[in-house]
């Protein structure tokens, strides 16, 4: 009986979809109780997923292995936003990507830094390397067209680009810092990084209807 029970292709489907549904559930819960506490234990993750810790055991073997999955998970979400991004202009095509990011990780700022400063940086830096190529090549355009400034190497502008997002983080991490003052302050870090004035940084937003929040 449980042979042709098992064998039931909507039973089959039914289980795989209940699976896939707890492995979602392990990794959202995660990301925010790691966001409370990056050393959270897996019996605080499997309980705030609504789960018991032997069901959790059934998709990671180990904490590793979970915090692994969550930023792979996460990794696809950021470049799955980014890539939906187009604009002709360089500058304001850069400022979007770094308000994107923004816009991803500040509900889980703690969590992003740690990803971004602690053990697992070298991978995520792999599994990101798509979205950098992207901004390198932005602001390689942007120089040759006279768009950004072209007084500093690409490759290196492009890490400062970088660098600024992450530095508004640093900062919202350690002090109190609402969504979208994080958000204007990337925008005006990012402009600057590529040779905006204050002026010419807020006509620039002024202008984009994506960057007024």
């Amino acid at each position: 009986m449980n042979t042709f029970v098992d064998a039931d292709p909507g039973l089959q489907r039914s289980r795989r979809r209940d699976a896939e549904q707890n492995r979602l559930a392990i990794l959202r819960a995660a990301g925010t109780v790691l966001n409370r506490d990056p050393d959270a234990s897996l019996d605080a993750i499997a309980g705030a997923a609504g789960l018991s810790r032997r069901a959790l055991y059934g998709h990671f073997a180990t904490r590793d292995d979970l915090i692994h999955s969550l930023l792979a998970h996460r990794v696809s979400e950021v470049l799955a936003a980014v890539e939906r991004i187009e604009h002709p202009d360089p500058p304001t095509l850069l400022t979007l990507i770094g308000v994107t990011l923004w816009r991803q990780v500040e509900s889980v700022r703690v969590m992003a830094q740690f990803a971004l400063r602690g053990p697992f940086q070298h991978e995520l830096s792999y599994g990101l390397q798509p979205l950098r190529d992207r901004v390198k090549h932005a602001v390689t355009v942007g120089a040759q067209t006279g768009r950004i400034r072209d007084d500093i190497d690409p490759a290196t502008l492009a890490r400062l680009v970088e660098g600024a997002v992450l530095s508004v983080l640093d900062e919202a991490t350690r002090f109190p810092m609402d969504a979208a003052t994080g958000e204007r302050l990337v925008a005006l870090s990012v402009l600057a990084i590529l040779g905006y004035d204050a002026a010419g940084a807020r006509a620039l937003i002024a202008e984009t209807p994506e960057l007024r929040s």
